[in-house]
């Protein structure tokens, strides 16, 4: 007589909603994606990654590319893609690099770091430019932390 057993299998499913990097605008909760129109680059907020165009294809990074390395992302303009809820932003890359070309600049920006920056108490952040010995405190991710950017998204944004 066989008995058999029965294991009972529990899934749990983590839904991993990131967090906005301290250089993202403030205030800009409900949305994934930023447009990085100086670097022509996306930020996923929801996986820290920057998705950007190299050697034929979108590739998904911690960090910009080298030629980035010195890229200032706290003073960078960021376009909001409110009204993208996909995986793919690039997929409106052409008509987001027209509409926000390199040194766009739309409503003025305030960054979440900037609250640490209130008094003069700003605490310097794990990631940013400290690549290769470098300290300036800001940075587009190419050292440690959350630092990302992609290129896509979609259309609506203006903030």
């Amino acid at each position: 007589m066989l008995i058999g057993t029965c294991l009972k299998a529990q899934v749990a499913v983590q839904i991993n909603v990131g967090t906005p990097p301290m250089w993202g605008p403030i205030d800009h909760s409900n949305s994934r994606f930023y447009y990085l129109p100086d670097v022509e680059s996306y930020y996923d907020i929801q996986s820290g990654m920057f998705i950007y165009y190299t050697g034929g294809v979108w590739v998904h990074k911690r960090h910009l590319p080298n030629a980035y390395r010195d890229y200032d992302l706290y003073n960078g303009y960021k376009v909001v893609l409110y009204d993208y809820h996909g995986t793919t932003p690039y997929m409106y890359f052409n008509n987001h690099r027209r509409q926000y070309t390199r040194g766009y600049r739309g409503e003025a920006q305030h960054n979440r770091g900037e609250r640490e920056f209130q008094n003069g108490n700003r605490k310097e952040n794990s990631f940013g430019n400290n690549h290769e010995g470098e300290g300036h405190g800001h940075g587009n991710g190419n050292e440690r932390g959350n630092d990302r950017g992609n290129h896509g998204g979609s259309q609506k944004q203006h903030r």
